[in-house]
């Protein structure tokens, strides 16, 4: 396996965490200035805000999914919890601001890191599998197969 390969996913694991994890922290401690938004920006951010939730959470849930891909445990359960603020955040950048290659950027590296663990979400894409089945049930030597019910 040459260098690229082997180090690629690392690489991308931890440039994903480290942007996560210090957004995240920004949300809840402002150590980084924000830069002007349009008018529509600044109302979806309001509008979040006046939540009294919503915006702790999505924070909070950047901070720990960042956590756990920088320490490299959980990934794939980092990865799921980040793909809808991932999708969030390009909507955002593309519809509410002007165009910002970084969300394009946070976006690849998601969809590169889940396709580097894919082996880890092959389970939760199986048609169909009985309830208390192990997780490897309807996975076959890395291949989709369907699970038979016992009834």
């Amino acid at each position: 396996m040459n260098t690229v390969k082997r180090f690629a996913p690392s690489a991308a694991r931890i440039l994903l965490g480290l942007v996560f994890f210090v957004f995240g922290l920004n949300g809840f401690l402002q150590f980084l200035p924000q830069p002007p938004a349009p008018e529509a920006a600044v109302r979806f951010g309001a509008a979040l805000a006046a939540t009294g939730y919503m915006f702790p959470l999505i924070k909070g849930t950047e901070v720990v999914a960042g956590a756990l891909l920088l320490s490299n445990r959980y990934v794939p359960l980092a990865l799921a919890l980040l793909a809808p603020i991932v999708v969030n955040i390009v909507a955002f950048h593309t519809f509410l601001t002007p165009p910002n290659p970084v969300a394009w950027l946070v976006l690849a590296l998601e969809v590169y890191l889940a396709f580097a663990y894919r082996a880890a979400f092959r389970p939760m894409l199986a048609a169909r599998v009985d309830a208390g089945a192990p997780a490897s049930a309807g996975v076959e030597r890395g291949k989709l197969r369907p699970v038979e019910s016992a009834a």
